[in-house]
């Protein structure tokens, strides 16, 4: 669906409201890593974007946020090209202006023949789930300078609703992506079950870092195996309690959503 919601451009109050939210969150980032004996600046926040406007993703890029995230394949592909134009013409217009490096995240589930357009623009695509998948994106990235670099999908708590391969399958998937050239496994990626409160949470991102340890141990996925990415706008300090070190937060800081939640890919 188009962005048919917020006005097309964000208003003094609009921004100042967003602006408040985003430091609000990094705030919140902060106090937990500090919590947990770790450095803020070792906690990655990714803004996701979906439910937010042009004008508010340029406003983030204007405050520092340079890495934001979308779950559907053409959203993603129309965003990032509206937000590159824009970049463009700000460097145009002065060609001093030192102007940021947006890097996209796709963090929906990714159907196969959705693979080639997202590797156009993606920096790192978190939903791997299965061999078919990553296979796909081996040939899809032959022509790749540098390896795709791709998080697996873990359902650790087992939801049927839920994408992700299950824990025990995780090294073997890892092992086998491993052997792939044009694929770099930086980690992995979960999400908390939809019932349960902050119990159910902790306990499923604890069982996930239980699986990142483990690879990491006897080596799997190499020294750049270092992506955690758990944890929400409902439960990210959590996450970050079990040892995320990147959470995807979006209506915490969009605020209501501002355009149509994008329809699935065709």
């Amino acid at each position: 669906m188009g962005e048919t919601i917020a006005p097309t451009q964000l208003d003094a109050a609009a921004a100042n409201a967003l602006r408040d939210r985003w430091n609000v969150v990094r705030q919140r980032v902060e106090a937990a890593a500090k919590q947990s004996d770790r450095k803020p600046s070792e906690v990655l926040l990714v803004v996701v974007t979906k439910s937010g406007s042009i004008d508010q993703i340029r406003e983030l890029v204007n405050l520092g946020q340079i890495d934001l995230a979308e779950n559907r394949v053409q959203q993603l592909v129309q965003r990032s090209a509206t937000t590159g134009e824009w970049l463009q013409r700000r460097k145009e217009m002065d060609p001093k202006a030192v102007v940021p490096l947006v890097r996209w995240h796709m963090i929906g589930s990714l159907q196969r023949n959705k693979v080639r357009k997202c590797m156009e623009v993606a920096r790192l695509i978190h939903g791997v789930d299965s061999l078919r998948l990553a296979e796909e994106m081996q040939a899809a990235a032959v022509r790749r300078e540098t390896p795709m670099e791709v998080l697996i999908e873990v359902n650790v708590s087992g939801e049927a609703t839920k994408q992700g391969i299950a824990s025990p399958a995780v090294k073997h998937l890892l092992d086998q992506m491993d052997t792939m050239a044009n694929l770099k496994v930086r980690g992995l990626m979960c999400m908390a079950p939809l019932a349960g409160g902050a119990d159910a949470a902790r306990q499923t991102f604890s069982r996930c870092r239980e699986v990142f340890d483990d690879c990491r141990r006897v080596g799997s996925g190499g020294d750049r195996f270092d992506i955690l990415s758990m944890g929400m706008s409902s439960d990210f300090e959590i996450a970050i309690e079990c040892g995320a070190n990147l959470v995807r937060v979006g209506s915490a800081v969009i605020g209501p959503p501002q355009v149509e939640e994008p329809a699935e890919d065709a």
